[in-house]
């Protein structure tokens, strides 16, 4: 494997939607979601009010990469060994000494082969790393802290109440039926939650197009939404963009190579056909399906035996994990928490972002000081780096969280979004995540502030 990589060396280039292509207004969606999900705990489930209200410092908690124990109420993040950096019950921080009583005095968290080896979904804990559910970690610890307060017992069941609030605010029909709180809303308003992508990047598709890349869009969200997204970010024409566009994907397990796949299913009027296809055997857009049917496609559109495809995506679990194990693809992980660390905005995001949020609304949540999720945490710290203390507590060493570990071993590169790269000739060489370079390598434009302290430290 070469020490560079480049998309003129791809014949297919993919894409995920949400968090990828589509910027979200992370301030304004994040707290749509929280409370699309606590207004269902309080209406349906008969949960405190007290829920629903929020000030914005309570969001310092809402923190990407955290793993919920079902088991016990507690929240954790990890080290690239399994090791329990930091740790809460419900909101509030647990002490050195609290989490050696829980996890041991080497501070192991004992699901951690489980969730390391296969991303897989469990009754025992739950892995928040996409924007799309991680108002949810907030909102976990909050209940955890109500059930406290209460004097119930915490255990997994209230979690059956998380997922019901989930499944009511985003199953597949939810869009048409206008039911739940996310959809309505965003349809009602896509502009307050969605930034329109900047030119350069529309020009940057059409370019790759035009150079005889095969484009692709791959994502879970429904045919209905992904056009409502994609009418606003792209505009009306965006669909000539793309040659295959797969919705309801239902990743990771597009990816899987168990014999049970899902079919691809076409779609009339946002409703997919009942009966599956036996094969993928030309562009178009599809509904659900494999990721082996459609590799055959991709041979035969590209004339390759063995076609080099390229993924951009923002979920480790969803995307990169599944693409680089199963599929074998490169993949471009979105890590919009580099921008909270020193890495510059792209010009391009700067001045869409401004053009499209007006400013009485922008100054309205920096007045209050609500933190944006992708924003180092005052209370679990950066996303990348985090410090280890030793049982004694008088010795400290700099480790890498597991998030910012697992994005070297199945990520090609990492980029805060997909403009910081839009304007960039195809040919253009990026150094590739390495395990015999600095872990500060694989990074563009610039490696964020924790990992180059870090670096810097160690060779001090």
């Amino acid at each position: 494997m070469t020490e560079y990589f480049s998309l003129s060396d791809c014949d297919v280039i993919g894409f995920d939607l949400d968090h990828t292509l589509c910027r979200y207004h992370l301030k304004e969606t994040s707290r749509l979601i929280y409370e699309s999900f606590t207004r269902y705990l309080v209406e349906h489930k008969d949960y405190d009010k007290d829920l629903l209200t929020l000030t914005p410092a309570t969001w310092d908690f809402c923190f990407k990469g955290l793993v919920v124990d079902l088991e016990d109420g507690n929240l954790v993040k990890l080290a690239e060994d399994g090791t329990v950096l930091r740790a809460t019950h419900g909101t509030n921080n647990l002490r050195t000494e609290e989490i050696i009583k829980h996890y041991g005095p080497k501070r192991e968290w004992n699901h951690f082969n489980s969730l390391n080896t296969t991303f897989t979904r469990s009754t025992k804990y739950y892995f928040y790393d996409n924007y799309f559910d991680l108002p949810g970690a907030l909102l976990c610890g909050r209940v955890v802290d109500m059930l406290r307060k209460r004097g119930s017992e915490v255990n997994s069941d209230f979690w059956k109440d998380m997922v019901a609030a989930i499944d009511h605010n985003y199953n597949t029909s939810a869009f048409k039926e206008d039911a739940g709180w996310y959809f309505p809303s965003v349809k009602r308003d896509p502009g307050r939650y969605l930034q329109p992508c900047s030119e350069s990047v529309k020009t940057w598709l059409r370019s790759m197009k035009s150079a005889g890349k095969v484009l692709l869009l791959i994502t879970s969200s429904h045919s209905d939404y992904c056009r409502l997204i994609c009418d606003q970010i792209l505009g009306k024409d965006w669909e000539e963009l793309f040659d295959i566009i797969i919705t309801n994907a239902l990743k990771p397990g597009f990816f899987s190579l168990v014999p049970q796949q899902r079919p691809f299913r076409t779609l009339v009027n946002d409703v997919e056909e009942s009966e599956g296809l036996p094969s993928l055997d030309k562009p178009g857009w599809y509904s659900q399906g494999n990721w082996p049917h459609l590799h055959q496609l991709l041979k035969t559109m590209t004339g390759n035996p063995e076609p080099k495809v390229v993924y951009f995506g923002d979920s480790m679990r969803s995307d990169m994990f599944p693409a680089s194990m199963f599929g074998k693809w490169e993949t471009v992980m979105i890590v919009e928490e580099m921008e909270g660390e020193g890495v510059p905005r792209s010009d391009a995001a700067e001045t869409n972002e401004a053009q499209v949020e007006p400013q009485e609304k922008k100054g309205k949540f920096e007045d209050q000081g609500m933190k944006a999720p992708s924003a180092p945490s005052e209370q679990w710290g950066s996303y990348f780096v985090d410090t280890h203390k030793t049982p004694g507590g008088d010795e400290e060493s700099q480790k890498l969280t597991w998030c910012c570990h697992s994005i070297h071993k199945y990520s090609t590169m990492a980029i805060p979004s997909v403009e910081s790269i839009a304007d960039l000739p195809l040919d253009y060489k990026f150094p590739r995540f390495s395990p015999n370079k600095p872990c500060t390598t694989g990074y563009y434009p610039r490696p964020p502030d924790s990992l180059l302290k870090k670096c810097q430290s160690q060779s001090s």
